[in-house]
């Protein structure tokens, strides 16, 4: 009995030895604490100032010839732009009167003198130069001259002013009234004006917003004129500032 005996103590101390090697050839296992992340903060870059001043130059199209206080593009932008920046204050000056030429303007603006304060300008006049049949050449001296002034009012900054395109009312109850031949011809001399504005703006690196398209709707959609049949409605109205917002929040950004 004894050589068996021994025969199974020689198992036993066998499967002991190598169950001990067994655990020894496990690695130890690393516990590391989680890495804790700090918090986020939010991307700062579509932030704007606290307070922002907005000045519109122009004429009736920027007046709101025929439509509610709240209906022209200047509020409708502002409400636009709070609704955006909820902790922004927005203030708005607007310096425009129906029928003003760009001499007219230039006037108003040398009689308010406004302060050179503003963080976004908006510039648009033309239509009453070209519906008075004054001399293209007033406006080539002009436009430049309240471009240079608008920057000036906006801080010296040319970043922060935004040029509109004209609108074209040969597209209304308005100006078909002047038969088709005055209606091609109203639209080409309108061309002519914008098309010197966007160069301008373009080669001296102003924004500038082109609507004209938008108010060339307005005989297929009745919707986008005004009750009196010859300005933009409050719809058209807010096309314009659907259109310009892209930008300006960009000019409000830098």
């Amino acid at each position: 009995m004894k050589p068996q005996f021994k025969q199974i103590v020689t198992v036993i101390l066998s499967i002991f030895l190598l169950s001990c090697n067994t655990d020894e050839s496990k690695p130890e296992i690393a516990v590391t604490s989680p890495v804790v992340l700090p918090p986020v903060t939010p991307n700062p870059d579509n932030s704007i100032s606290k307070s922002v001043n907005y000045l519109a130059l122009g004429d009736s199209y920027t007046i709101g010839q025929s439509v509610c206080e709240t209906c022209r593009f200047p509020e409708q932008l502002k409400t636009s732009l709070k609704a955006i920046y909820p902790q922004t204050s927005f203030s708005l000056k607007i310096i425009a009167t129906t029928g003003w030429t760009t001499s007219n303007l230039i006037s108003a603006i040398k009689e308010q003198n406004p302060d050179s304060n503003y963080d976004l300008v908006t510039l648009l006049i033309g239509v009453n130069n070209q519906y008075r049949g004054r001399d293209f050449s007033v406006y080539e001296k002009e436009f430049p001259e309240l471009v240079t002034k608008a920057i000036a009012l906006a801080k010296g900054d040319k970043k922060n002013v935004v040029v509109v395109s004209i609108p074209d009312y040969a597209y209304t109850s308005f100006g078909m009234m002047y038969g088709t031949e005055n209606q091609k011809k109203i639209s080409e001399e309108i061309d002519k004006y914008n098309t010197f504005a966007q160069n301008y703006c373009i080669n001296n690196e102003i924004t500038f917003v082109s609507i004209t398209d938008i108010s060339r709707q307005g005989l297929s959609n009745k919707n986008l004129v005004a009750s009196d049949g010859l300005h933009p409605s409050e719809t058209a109205y807010k096309m314009f500032v659907e259109r310009m917002l892209p930008k300006v929040k960009t000019a409000l950004q830098d």
